[in-house]
């Protein structure tokens, strides 16, 4: 998980915990195939007789360890590496022992593109560009998996973001507004004849959680 939830703000919950794509790999896994097959290549045809001989499989040998070592590397990268997308931020980490890392507010955030070449949309990989205010300004990641949905997901999460900030701004609003006020509203209501004494007294009956009054029978007229 890129992120420990004991970090998280109060209310935020995780909505995307990704690694890159394996196309980070791709490179180091090339390199392997192609070091294996020439370092065993100089072992295995040349042999050991002889100074060159020797030297040749010697170097075939460090060429092997030098690509599995390489691809080591690459995968602490890859593992150690994580874009997090959160109800409130974005967040990016890499690094084991020397870390850094980067973190935008969804509501700074302006503008969200992604790039694509032929490669990575056969794979479905590619860069995400976020453009937010403040020092950070543009931001690059490269390799992330499903740029497309990653950036529905930001849009989708910045939006509900927004809400949530207008449901706190009028949550003390409608708290403010008490029982007693609402009668006296429903009353001038009724005084000014917007409202009959029988569905004053109904709505009356709901804002203090009373039972709604019986309905009146019509009068009875000889």
């Amino acid at each position: 998980m890129g992120i420990n939830e004991s970090h998280l703000h109060r209310d935020e919950n995780i909505v995307l915990d990704l690694h890159p794509h394996w196309i980070m790999l791709a490179e180091a896994v090339f390199a392997v195939v192609v070091s294996l097959a020439i370092g065993i290549f100089l072992i295995t045809t040349l042999g050991t007789d002889g100074m060159l001989n020797k030297g040749a499989s010697f170097l075939g040998g460090l060429l092997i360890l030098g690509s599995l070592a390489y691809l080591a590397r690459k995968w602490v990268q890859w593992y150690s590496t994580n874009f997090v997308v959160t109800t409130d931020r974005c967040i990016y980490r890499e690094g084991v022992v020397s870390k850094r890392g980067i973190e935008i507010p969804l509501e700074r955030i302006n503008t969200i593109f992604f790039n694509q070449g032929i490669i990575d949309r056969m794979v479905g990989a590619g860069t995400l560009i976020i453009e937010s205010a403040g020092e950070t300004g543009r931001q690059e990641f490269e390799d992330v998996r499903d740029p497309v949905g990653v950036q529905n997901t930001i849009y989708q999460e910045m939006e509900d973001n927004e809400n949530r900030k207008f449901d706190r701004v009028r949550a003390p609003a409608a708290a403010a507004s008490s029982p007693a006020d609402e009668i006296a509203k429903l009353a001038a209501l009724r005084d000014q004849g917007h409202l009959t004494e029988a569905e004053f007294q109904a709505q009356k009956a709901k804002l203090l959680g009373q039972a709604p009054p019986p309905p009146q029978p019509p009068p009875n007229i000889a």
